[in-house]
């Protein structure tokens, strides 16, 4: 059976930053995706917490399906399907009270997704508890329509319908994926969700680095991935034997 693969983005193909903008990729990555898709009949797609926007700035000139903000919008097919900022006034209005109860928190960074809001402390850890508490409030104030994930040095409010799991149950369902053994690479508790899936589905999780995990596979780092990335798109296939 073929392989559908879905890869997340920081701590994955890239390896996680202090910042969220000064991610460095691997100048050959773009080229190697591009090739691994072609390989693949076009059933590769991106399934992370960053705007698809966002995801295409980094890996330009690569282009493919995409899914965001843990699957909030997505691009399939050529298909464009956005999130509404405007349609999350509370979560906009809780924007600007993260920012402000924060500015005193040298370190503590606001990541303004648009339709979800993540709060960083990986450059100030002893902050931790008290952002960690921040998040829990304001999650509990906008209600059930949200809920609070958590990360490495990470919290993040996006709606409650989103996940890792249920995009990529939805993109299974769509040729090129329909048909397919999915494989889901990812590093995070947020891709703890979508390696439940594709256990599920028959298909193969894999977690880089270590960690307690329902993964199957575990790979150290996201170098060792790209090395294998690029050995995957001269094959055509997923081999990690």
């Amino acid at each position: 059976m073929p392989d559908a693969l879905f890869l997340d983005f920081d701590g994955t193909l890239v390896e996680i930053v202090g910042r969220p903008d000064a991610v460095a990729v691997d100048p050959s990555l773009p080229g190697i995706l591009t090739r691994l898709r072609e390989r693949l009949g076009g059933a590769l797609a991106l399934v992370s917490g960053r705007p698809v926007a966002t995801l295409d700035g980094f890996l330009d000139p690569f282009s493919g399906d995409a899914a965001g903000l843990h699957g909030v919008e997505h691009r399939i097919g050529g298909h464009f399907f956005p999130c509404d900022p405007q349609a999350h006034p509370a979560l906009r209005r809780g924007v600007d009270r993260l920012r402000d109860a924060v500015a005193g928190w040298p370190g503590v960074l606001v990541e303004d997704k648009g339709c979800s809001v993540a709060l960083h402390w990986r450059l100030a850890p002893g902050h931790a508890a008290e952002a960690h508490r921040l998040m829990q409030e304001l999650a509990g104030d906008l209600g059930g329509s949200y809920r609070l994930q958590g990360g490495k040095a990470v919290a993040e409010i996006l709606p409650a319908f989103a996940g890792k799991g249920p995009i990529i149950e939805r993109f299974m369902q769509e040729p090129p994926y329909r048909g397919r053994r999915p494989v889901f690479i990812g590093d995070d508790l947020t891709d703890e969700n979508g390696f439940a899936v594709v256990n599920h589905l028959g298909g193969l999780s894999v977690r880089i680095g270590g960690g307690e995990s329902i993964a199957a596979v575990h790979l150290p780092d996201p170098t060792s991935l790209r090395a294998a990335l690029a050995r995957w798109a001269e094959l055509g296939r997923v081999d990690l034997g």
